[in-house]
């Protein structure tokens, strides 16, 4: 069976590489663009591309699907499925109809619950207990096709978006293959529910800036939620700090008012109950234990967060 695969990040890198590594011939690749990154801004080939050059696989990479000139590498491939993981283009009906298989989409939650983006995001910042994997078959809506297999996890209580995304891409690799694997024996798709659908909206970096007057609860989320990336910022006497790990504790005082700061962390006073923060980071800085970075920026109890 020829496996077309579609995909850009290091969740769908970790699936290419267990398609691979089952033995699939895979005939093509596409992911998107190169873009500029790191402080050269230099172009960088996305982590999908990296494993398919590695591998010698053909890759083909539009900015978008819609022209027959641009699903031509596609069609030539002669692919029985494409599997689709984070690709980040939208594929219109004529690529869905291409594979005599379908496509499949890997998708990071329990569907119907956080279609869309930003599934794992928005799942630590609900405070979901769990989460998973849904392998469907794609149609033309955002993530309404029929599941295929699904596996879950729990949402631990210091999970953050970038430990839940390496256990979910591992998820992903193990329960791709083995829908491909059952595939071609007729695997039974089931639609999905009509109730507890939910959109998980693209993150926006004006989401990170920290409301005091929030629930501590709600912010140690956004936190965990946000680490990461974008990385959730308080702003400090007009300097924005980055708050990478935080714990809820019983205290209480203005929003945004620093009770306490000494090694073991800033204690920042929310709408209700208080947050103690353990990792910051400055501006040009790096990630730091609370008592580092303290003796490189102190801050006052009273202080108050902007």
């Amino acid at each position: 069976m020829k496996v077309a695969f579609a995909g850009t990040p290091e969740f769908a890198a970790a699936a290419l590489e267990a398609i691979l590594a089952a033995g699939f011939e895979v005939p093509l690749v596409l992911t998107q663009p190169d873009r500029p990154a790191g402080r050269g801004m230099q172009l960088q080939p996305s982590p999908v591309k990296q494993v398919a050059v590695a591998a010698g696989i053909p890759v083909h990479q539009p900015d978008k699907l819609r022209t027959p000139e641009q699903q031509a590498p596609l069609a030539a491939a002669g692919a029985d499925v494409l599997v689709v993981a984070a690709y980040g283009i939208i594929l219109p009906q004529a690529v869905l109809d291409m594979p005599r298989l379908g496509c499949l989409n890997i998708h990071a939650s329990l569907l119907p619950r956080w279609r869309g983006a930003a599934p794992i995001h928005r799942a630590i910042q609900a405070g979901d207990l769990q989460t998973g994997i849904t392998i469907m078959q794609m149609d033309a809506g955002l993530d309404t096709g029929p599941m295929l297999m699904t596996r879950s996890t729990p949402i631990l209580a210091d999970d953050t978006t970038g430990s839940l995304h390496d256990r979910l891409a591992a998820i992903g690799s193990e329960l791709i293959v083995a829908a491909l694997q059952a595939l071609p024996r007729g695997l039974a798709a089931t639609p999905q529910p009509p109730d507890g659908v939910s959109y998980a909206a693209k993150i926006g970096k004006a989401e990170a800036n920290i409301d005091w007057s929030r629930p501590a609860v709600d912010i140690e989320r956004a936190i965990r939620a946000f680490n990461p990336f974008p990385g959730a910022v308080a702003s400090l006497s007009g300097t924005p700090v980055k708050l990478w790990r935080a714990r809820v504790i019983d205290a209480g005082g203005a929003p945004g008012q620093v009770l306490l700061a000494e090694g073991a962390g800033v204690i920042v006073a929310c709408g209700e109950g208080a947050l103690c923060v353990t990792e910051l980071q400055k501006p040009g800085g790096r990630r730091l234990a609370a008592a580092d970075f303290l003796r490189g920026m102190p801050i006052a109890e009273g202080t108050r967060f902007d």
